[in-house]
């Protein structure tokens, strides 16, 4: 099984994809309440500017010290991001290989030669999930291609091997 997938065809530029370091990646969402009770996008400024307030308001309230508790959540979170569930939205890269302006058609190639195509406008609400239970899609990977909306989530779009532009 190939790892590395291309978005290829009407774009500027030809990029290629590594679902195998998405797991350190900001952007990526947690599928396991993804479904359940929705995802909003989450602004990075104003997210940097709750967590400074969050870390001033703990250092007034303790101190400057550090509390043996700290290490404790530190490591809870870093076993939280590598135990989940995750994916990513596939906008995120078609922004950095900017499609042409005539590009109508998105089409999800498969290892099985099927194309699924999905037309450029509802391409913002295709989420690519890379791992379950903290492991990498192996078997019928590297990607699985979910709809946001949750409809094909018992049987998603599997094999990815290419995204082509049209």
């Amino acid at each position: 099984m190939e790892s590395i997938i291309p978005i290829k065809g009407n774009v500027r530029y030809g990029i290629t994809m590594d679902p195998s370091i998405w797991i350190f990646d900001d952007r990526r969402i947690d599928l396991e309440t993804f479904f359940t009770s929705g995802h909003v996008e989450v602004d990075e400024l104003e997210e940097y500017k709750r967590s400074m307030g969050k870390h001033w308001s703990r250092e007034i309230m303790e101190g400057a010290t550090f509390p043996p508790t700290l290490e404790t959540e530190k490591q809870f979170e870093e076993n939280k991001d590598i135990t989940g569930t995750y994916g990513i939205y596939l906008n995120h890269f078609l922004k950095n290989a900017e499609l042409n302006e005539d590009a109508h058609t998105l089409f999800i190639e498969t290892s099985s030669g099927e194309e699924h195509a999905v037309p450029i406008e509802k391409a913002d609400e295709l989420i690519l999930k890379f791992c379950n239970d903290g492991k990498p899609l192996k078997e019928d990977g590297p990607v699985h291609v979910l709809f946001k909306d949750g409809s094909n989530i018992e049987n998603p779009i599997r094999n990815v091997t290419a995204i082509k532009i049209e």
